[in-house]
């Protein structure tokens, strides 16, 4: 077989290890001429080429199944989108947070690509991008908030094509995606905090839980938040930045430092239970640090607060996992991690705290996204002040 590929087109080599591969090429950069290719590995010819017809045939199929009308690359010059999206990430979105880039990727490589990638950009008309929304939501059951994600991507991506003339209209600009719907927030009630309470006491995570349940920090930021931003002094906490993990499909990869959610470092002020418990955990860790001896490893993350006894870093499925051990226990129902973030919320709001000092403990963007997500308890403490007010009156003679 030739050595030279077309998109979709393969060919066989012997390996200096006496295996084989099949190399297929999926497309070409028509500006670098760089071919994105995929690998597959035989013990013997015979093999590797069934495994690369049976590849071809699958990819093939996918193409029939899943889209729509036939197409013809007019010229050189009409680009493919998988082409564009992988130029459009290179060149364009160097600036933007890992995380960010992850979820790009991820959003592109498993959906995006499969079904639309062979389309050249003077082919990816409204029909064909809505029906590929369509089947996201009708065929692979996707939720609506990832679909509008993946359609996020894919309408910044044109939008930048349009900019540069490589593409002469955005048509997902005039498609339709399923209406989100925002789940309802799930504090738990104070009945339910009592219970976690007594369940955690004891328990290896009950500093690292409480701490999470009176200062709302975001997960990553709780697994990320080290000592030198701790101060016992003036009472403070100094968030600057989170622990993150690659969002690779089934998962691997170092973990790594990321700028915060909205990219503002910000002080929290909690109440000093909180830094009671801290000071309790210091202590403790500098035992386990003491225990463990040479095989106390803090590896790339020195200084974390909460760590394994061996001082290693925790991930987020860990305290995912822990967490609905202690409910468990507790005799709960299923609660996220997330929910002590809204807990501390509805707490803060209860407790007489106003809706900017919220915004500012919480990190979020603005006040106006506290006031939407937590409005309803705002009304409800505005009832309730309604209803004092009435039996205050009520109990006056007039």
């Amino acid at each position: 077989m030739s050595n030279r590929r077309d998109n979709g087109e393969g060919c066989l080599r012997k390996r200096s290890n006496g295996t084989w591969e099949a190399i297929i090429t999926l497309s070409v950069d028509p500006v670098t001429r760089k071919k994105k290719t995929k690998s597959l590995y035989a013990k013997s010819r015979k093999e590797a080429k069934a495994k690369m017809e049976d590849f071809l045939e699958e990819l093939e199929e996918k193409k029939q199944s899943l889209i729509l009308p036939e197409y013809e690359q007019e010229s050189e010059d009409d680009m493919l989108l998988a082409d564009w999206l992988e130029t459009w990430q290179k060149t364009y979105l160097a600036d933007i947070k890992r995380s960010t880039k992850d979820t790009y990727r991820s959003a592109i490589d498993n959906h995006i690509n499969p079904v639309l990638g062979c389309y050249p950009l003077s082919k990816l008309k409204a029909p064909v991008i809505q029906e590929f929304y369509n089947q996201l939501h009708e065929d692979k059951g996707l939720s609506p908030k990832y679909i509008k994600n993946i359609h996020g991507v894919l309408h910044s991506a044109l939008d930048k094509a349009v900019e540069i003339e490589f593409a002469a209209k955005n048509y997902s600009s005039v498609c339709s995606i399923p209406k989100v719907e925002e789940p309802e927030i799930k504090p738990l009630n104070k009945e339910e905090q009592e219970r976690l309470f007594a369940a955690l006491k004891g328990e290896p995570f009950e500093d690292l839980i409480l701490t999470d349940l009176f200062t709302g920090l975001r997960c990553g930021e709780l697994i990320g938040l080290t000592w030198d931003c701790i101060d016992f002094d003036q009472g403070i906490i100094h968030v600057k930045k989170q622990l993150s993990m690659p969002r690779k499909k089934g998962g691997g990869g170092k973990c790594y430092w990321s700028s915060l959610k909205n990219g503002k470092t910000r002080i929290v002020v909690p109440a000093p239970f909180v830094m009671n418990v801290l000071k309790h955990h210091k202590s403790v860790q500098a035992q386990q640090k003491l225990a463990a001896g040479s095989l106390w490893d803090e590896g790339d993350f020195p200084g974390l607060v909460f760590t394994h006894d061996n001082g290693y870093h925790y991930i987020q499925p860990t305290i995912w996992k822990e967490f609905q051990k202690v409910l468990k226990k507790a005799g709960l129902s299923h609660y996220r991690v997330h929910d002590l973030r809204h807990t501390f919320a509805v707490n803060s709001l209860k407790a007489g705290d106003d809706i900017k000092t919220l915004q500012e403990n919480m990190g979020h963007f603005s006040a106006a996204f506290t006031l939407d997500k937590y409005g309803h308890v705002v009304d409800e403490m505005r009832k309730a002040s309604s209803n004092r007010m009435q039996k205050l009156i009520d109990s006056m003679s007039m």
